[in-house]
């Protein structure tokens, strides 16, 4: 029996965890935190998870939570005037339901789940030299702590990264009591509210510890007005500046907020890093080599709410490379190739959100306008959420646009 050790407890480290295990490999997974102490801690992303990310977790049988939290069957676009109206608002559908868990519920569950069925679980916040040791022991090391001194292993990839800094400070609140959108009250939708030149926010249902709650997430453009969250601790705090921006830069969404309250001390987040891609294999000091995951060697900006999807999708495709395998040695070779496999998916996700982060051109800002006008278009631009490879054939190519949306209005 081959084994394996996942260092990270994240939606791609459990995710591969459990997917391995139920193919019969002795597996274990180090994580810095037991599952209770993730389920009382911080929250830790604003996750919202689209159809093809979701079937991941149903191929697996570990979509626990499907039942309870909401069907998001919508993404909707919102552009703030300089008057502070709306100058285009509109929801396209999704072809298939998206839904947000709160990563401690998952998470927590998720770890339990593995110990349960006989998985190896250490609680210990993993090292270098504690791989230098263990890459001996098994037959694969795989990284998925996103975070600390494993990630100074992995190179970054200069020619897939063009930012080197952070480009938007981050600010996450859980919230109970927000009103419903009027615009469709019949179903939930995630609400992306674009701010020209000041940054963006984020509205979605999600389901937390404590039941149905939705999460409030500002990306402000670094040194402007929304970049004020550093140094806040107090948590109410927190909450009162992310109010008190809505009603000033997006009062369509303040106007359903007016009652709201944290859902619990640890319900907000804050922060900032810079979009990079890394080298997927890191080199102990020993000469062992392990292979970065997910976020560890893919690490965009949230702005298009990729994160967990993008770690399901590498879970999925390195579960499908491991398993193809057999017992042959997980050498260099395999590792880049199983990371070039992956990448063929993970490209797309890194190109649109960089550009994303960037002052869009006319023809993309014509594209966002006319979704308002065509549903058709809307409908196609809240599907590329679920597949961002579709937007090679509209989206960055002003031709290809018109092309396009020529094609909409003819039909």
């Amino acid at each position: 029996m081959r084994k394996i050790l996942i260092v990270g407890a994240g939606q791609s480290g459990l995710q591969l965890a459990l997917g391995l295990q139920s193919q019969g490999y002795e597996v274990t997974l180090m994580s810095n935190r037991t599952a209770d102490e993730i389920r009382a801690g911080r929250v830790m992303s604003t996750q919202c998870m689209f159809h093809t990310a979701l079937q991941h977790e149903r191929d697996l049988g570990i979509n626990f939570w499907e039942s309870q939290a909401p069907r998001i069957e919508g993404l909707g676009v919102s552009v703030a005037a300089p008057d502070s109206s709306r100058a285009v608002d509109w929801v396209g559908r999704l072809d298939g339901y998206a839904q947000s868990v709160d990563q401690r519920v998952k998470m927590a569950g998720w770890m339990e789940t593995f110990a349960q069925r006989g998985g190896q679980l250490v609680i210990h916040g993993a090292a270098v030299s504690d791989l230098d040791y263990f890459s001996r022991t098994y037959d694969l090391v795989l990284v998925s702590a996103g975070k600390g001194e494993l990630v100074s292993m992995f190179g970054r990839d200069a020619s897939r990264s063009p930012y080197s800094e952070p480009q938007r400070a981050l600010a996450v609140a859980y919230v109970h009591g927000l009103g419903p959108r009027p615009e469709h009250p019949d179903f939930d939708a995630v609400r992306c509210n674009l701010v020209p030149g000041v940054g963006e926010l984020f509205v979605m249902p999600t389901l937390t510890t404590s039941g149905r709650a939705d999460i409030l997430f500002w990306e402000g453009v670094p040194g402007g007005p929304l970049d004020v969250f550093q140094g806040v601790k107090d948590p109410s705090e927190h909450l009162a500046l992310t109010l008190e921006l809505m009603e000033k830069y997006t009062p369509w969404e303040y106007a359903r907020a007016t009652r709201v309250e944290l859902t619990d001390a640890n319900g907000t987040l804050s922060g900032r890093y810079a979009p990079t891609v890394r080298n997927p294999v890191g080199r102990l000091p020993g000469g062992g080599l392990v292979l970065g995951v997910a976020d560890v060697v893919v690490a965009n900006d949230p702005i298009t709410g990729q994160g967990s999807n993008s770690a399901a999708k590498c879970a999925a495709s390195y579960l499908a490379s491991i398993v193809e395998h057999g017992d042959q040695p997980f050498d260099e070779t395999w590792m880049r190739g199983t990371f070039d496999r992956y990448w063929d998916t993970a490209q797309h996700v890194t190109k649109w959100t960089n550009a994303m982060l960037g002052v869009p051109p006319e023809h993309v800002l014509g594209l966002i306008g006319a979704a308002g006008e065509l549903q058709p278009v809307a409908d196609r631009f809240a599907n590329g959420f679920n597949n961002p490879a579709d937007f090679e054939d509209f989206f960055y190519d002003p031709e290809k646009t018109a092309a396009y949306l020529a094609s909409v209005t003819g039909a």
